[in-house]
């Protein structure tokens, strides 16, 4: 672990932690807004559902490519440099998207965010590193800060919800753009005033030699069963969180505004879900935990989806007033959050110290992908089938990571015990 910098005082290290975590705030609103974004285009630009999920692609991939092209040029320009570019391309975004008020530009916005959003990732990551002096230290603030992006996520549905209004045609809910700029410009404001110094590369290494390590890595069974994991992991979360507004809307025949905000209980049961799991598995082994979590999302999964059909459409206009079923099925996020967490740390904990790097640019891009295949075919099913059939669906990838987390755990146990 690298030790802080001697040279930081108190002060300099709380202004790189708040300019960390605004930059995290931002692109959990922004990268979580695909959901909604896409049951606004349905309504508003009259897009069939398959055309919408396609812009969880544009993020997804986006995230993937550039992690695979970046990710060892990043320290070469330095934190600063890149965290001020990341910004600066998602404020112009921002500011356009409603000018163009088409489509298109919700392809180029999620483009650009996602692009910015590897750049961030990287750098967040790294400079965690710089500011711990112990893996106690680096863990309690990473998870500080991934706390802040939930916090984002469960914000952004509230923020993005005060802008609908009932008219499906109406575009005034693009002004939440120009609102999202202004925060982009305060995360510059905040990066610019914190302390962040450029880091020192080791003697010898090059773009060529650390991109190449990654590609190795891969090869190694235990990272390739863990690469399926998270992809099955994400596969789900994505397809469940994407599509969960427009199920709300045109399943269980609520208010679009009702069903952004209902969606928001999927985001808080994930960071209750973490919060949680951290104590749970202070006296629980991993891999009990995550095979109970899989059963219960199962479980939740069979209980819940009987109870939305047939369901007919009534004045709601609170959620207060919604059917059961529409707190039911977000709660699924209690069970689905201690998953990907506990995967990355044990893959991580059972690598040497200087692969760590390389793996989390491949956590980075195959969470992307798995995303990324999650929304489009649920929104496949969505449109040539049925909501219903589209959630039900999750069953399968649900029962293959069952599989692949016992065939992870057989792996990642003698790997830990070389690691250590």
């Amino acid at each position: 672990m690298t030790g802080a910098p001697t040279t930081l005082t108190n002060a300099s290290r709380a202004r790189i932690i708040f300019a960390m975590m605004a930059c995290y705030f931002l692109f959990a609103v922004l990268l979580n807004s695909v959901g909604t974004v896409i049951l606004q285009s349905i309504n508003t630009f009259d897009v069939s559902k398959t055309q919408a999920a396609g812009l969880e692609g544009f993020k997804d991939l986006s995230i993937a490519i550039m992690s695979f092209l970046v990710a060892s040029m990043i320290p070469r320009f330095g934190y600063k440099l890149a965290l001020l570019g990341a910004l600066a391309a998602v404020t112009l975004v921002c500011l356009i998207t409603p000018q163009l008020g088409q489509f298109y530009a919700f392809k180029l916005l999620f483009a650009v965010v996602g692009c910015a959003f590897a750049v961030v990732k990287i750098s967040v990551y790294a400079l965690v590193g710089q500011l711990s002096d112990s893996p106690s230290s680096h863990s309690a603030l990473l998870n500080t800060i991934e706390g802040m992006f939930m916090v984002g996520v469960l914000s952004g549905y509230w923020i993005f919800s005060f802008f609908i209004t009932d008219e499906p045609a109406a575009l005034n809910w693009l002004n939440v753009y120009y609102i999202l700029a202004l925060l982009s410009l305060v995360c510059c404001l905040s990066i610019v005033l914190a302390p962040i110094k450029k880091q020192a590369l080791p003697p010898g290494s090059s773009i060529v030699s650390e991109f190449t390590a990654m590609l190795k890595l891969s090869y190694q069974p235990l990272v390739l069963v863990f690469i399926i994991s998270a992809f099955l992991y994400v596969l789900i979360e994505q397809g469940v969180g994407t599509w969960l507004p427009t199920f709300n809307n045109k399943i269980l025949h609520l208010p679009v505004d009702v069903s952004v905000q209902l969606t928001s209980i999927f985001a808080a049961s994930l960071a209750v879900g973490r919060l949680l799991a951290g104590q749970i598995l202070k006296v629980c082994h991993w891999y009990t935990l995550l095979n109970v979590c899989l059963l219960a999302m199962g479980a939740l999964i069979l209980l819940t989806l009987p109870l939305t059909k047939n369901v007919s459409a009534q004045d709601i206009t609170s959620v207060f007033k919604a059917p059961l079923a529409a707190y039911l099925m977000p709660m699924i996020g209690l069970f689905m959050a201690p998953i990907y967490p506990v995967l990355n740390s044990v893959i991580l904990s059972s690598l040497a110290k200087h692969q760590q790097a390389s793996m989390t640019g491949m956590i980075v891009i195959f969470s992307a992908l798995g995303g990324t295949t999650g929304s489009i075919l649920t929104g496949y099913i969505f449109e040539h089938f049925s909501g219903q059939h589209a959630f039900y669906c999750a069953l399968v990838p649900l029962c293959l990571l069952i599989v692949s987390v016992y065939l992870f755990k057989q792996r990642s146990t003698p790997a830990q015990a070389v690691a250590a």
